[in-house]
C-alpha cells in the first residue's frame, strides 16, 4: 500500500501515535508500505511552527531541520509538489478551503495514493482514503 500522511497524521505518527486510529497505526507500521510526506505538509509545518501553532511540540533543534531528521527516521519518503499533482486543482469539487489538503487531495490522485487523514472532508473527494 502506498500511503500519502496528511500533516497531522505525520505528527501524530512522530509524537502522538494515540492520536492515531488502530487500523492507521497498523498500515503505517505494515514492512509493505510505502509512507509518503509532501513538501506541502513540510511547508504546512514549519509556517505553523513560526507562527506558533506547533509550538507544543519538542523540537530539539532548528525545525527545518529537525522535520527533515524526523521524516527520515520514520522511513517516510518525501514527495516533492509536481506539476502533474497541481493540474488537479480544477477537477476538484470546493469542499475544502485549506490549501494544503486540497493539494494533498491532488498529490494523492495524481500519485495514486491512499491519503491517511482523519479529516472528513477530505473523504468527498475522488481519493482513497484510510482512517
Amino acid at each position: 500500500m502506498r500511503l500519502l500522511l496528511d500533516t497531522c497524521t505525520f505528527l501524530w505518527f512522530a509524537e502522538r501515535p494515540e492520536n492515531l486510529s488502530p487500523k492507521v497505526r497498523r498500515a503505517l507500521q505494515d514492512p509493505e508500505a510505502t509512507l509518503y510526506l509532501s513538501a506541502a505538509s513540510m511547508w504546512e509545518i514549519l509556517v505553523k511552527h513560526m507562527t506558533g501553532k506547533y509550538m507544543s511540540l519538542h523540537v530539539p533543534q532548528a525545525p527545518e531541520r529537525y522535520f527533515v531528521e524526523l521524516r527520515a527516521r520514520l522511513d517516510v519518503t518525501p514527495l516533492p509538489v509536481t506539476e502533474e499533482a497541481v493540474a488537479q486543482l480544477p477537477t476538484l469539487p470546493p469542499i475544502h478551503r485549506d490549501p494544503f489538503d486540497r493539494l494533498l487531495v491532488c498529490q494523492a490522485i495524481a500519485h495514486g495514493l491512499t491519503l491517511v487523514t482523519p479529516d472528513d472532508q477530505i473523504t468527498a473527494y475522488p481519493v482513497a482514503t484510510l482512517w
